[in-house]
């Protein structure tokens, strides 16, 4: 079942008991300025959409299917949508369609916006001299609440941005978790870019002179709310982008101290092998004199020691071959 909320600028808001969806019309004649919000919206909502507001089957279908970021005009009404933050997981953006005719704005959703509440708020604390600018101050009131409630948001990113980067320049310790931090990060700025970008979108199209989607008086608004949320835009582009760059240089850090502990490792291999090569002679000449045979010629050799030489001149010929084929470069850098 649909959840309702109606409020009023001369009652505020009227308790859910006092009216019925069908009657909302008069409940909110004389009242000035009316904003029905509508959550989970059912098929009673529907025929409330279509026969008792008399809005365009084309737009109401939107609110019950897939939506995209629009801006238009009917011949009885204005229809909006934009995407807002969802309450229930901030990496969640939903679509928020927006129905205005005459005093009266409807907001439809399916899930819980907390822009919605500021502008409830809004609503209740504007004076006399914002009423009298008529309900599209009330849309501008709405769409600048989607904006104002991704501010503090693009300020935390920037912080955790801030913490990444110090932690993949750092080289001091060894912190766990920064690529995924990094990941999420972008995956967040990604999610608030698609509404960022779909208000910056709506209100480009709102502001087009010969569409007259909005009144003379509030173009001022207008303009005002498109430059916010095209810094908000740029705001959430640079930092995805400095998202990317640190992750980059982490994962070349990464692969840089990867290459280190590979020169390490092939310069001990190397080692190993150079002294593994000169010792194979060397073990061959000590296994053959080593042999219990008495027609061993050791006299000829001249004994002990004689086998000794041959072995050191067998270790300064190998020596002399590898420092010759450059294979013992390596050590003299």
């Amino acid at each position: 079942m649909a959840e309702l909320r109606l409020q009023t600028a001369a009652s505020g808001r009227i308790p859910r008991d006092s009216f019925t969806l069908g009657g909302v019309l008069g409940a909110i004649e004389g009242e000035g300025l009316a904003w029905l919000d509508i959550l989970r919206p059912d098929d009673e909502v529907r025929a409330f959409l279509l026969e008792t507001m008399d809005f365009a089957e084309l737009a109401v279908e939107d609110v019950f299917g897939p939506a995209d970021t629009t801006a238009q005009k009917f011949k009885n009404h204005r229809f909006v949508v934009v995407k807002a933050r969802d309450a229930d997981n901030q990496l969640d953006t939903e679509p928020v369609a927006v129905f205005i005719k005459e005093n009266l704005l409807i907001t439809v959703r399916h899930c819980t916006i907390p822009a919605l509440k500021i502008l409830a708020r809004r609503f209740k604390k504007a004076d006399e001299e914002e009423l009298e600018l008529g309900i599209d101050f009330l849309l501008y009131e709405m769409l600048d609440a989607v904006a104002d409630d991704w501010t503090p948001i693009l300020n935390k990113y920037s912080k955790q941005l801030d913490d990444l980067e110090f932690q993949v320049f750092d080289p001091n310790i060894e912190y766990d978790g920064v690529l995924e931090g990094l990941h999420n990060l972008k995956r967040q700025l990604r999610e608030a870019s698609k509404s960022i970008e779909s208000l910056n979108t709506v209100t480009m199209r709102l502001l087009k002179p010969n569409e007259r989607l909005i009144s003379e008086g509030v173009m001022r608004y207008f303009s005002d709310l498109n430059q916010l949320s095209l810094a908000l835009v740029k705001r959430a582009n640079n930092y995805a982008s400095g998202a990317t760059s640190a992750r980059d240089s982490y994962l070349s850090n990464i692969s840089l101290q990867l290459a280190e502990s590979n020169a390490q490792l092939t310069e001990v291999m190397t080692t190993l092998t150079i002294i593994g090569a000169i010792m194979l002679p060397l073990t061959l000449i000590a296994g053959i004199f080593g042999m219990n045979n008495d027609d061993l010629p050791l006299e000829l050799v001249g004994g002990f020691w004689g086998i000794i030489a041959i072995m050191v001149a067998f270790a300064c010929l190998m020596l002399t071959f590898f420092w010759r084929r450059g294979w013992l470069k390596t050590f003299d850098k």
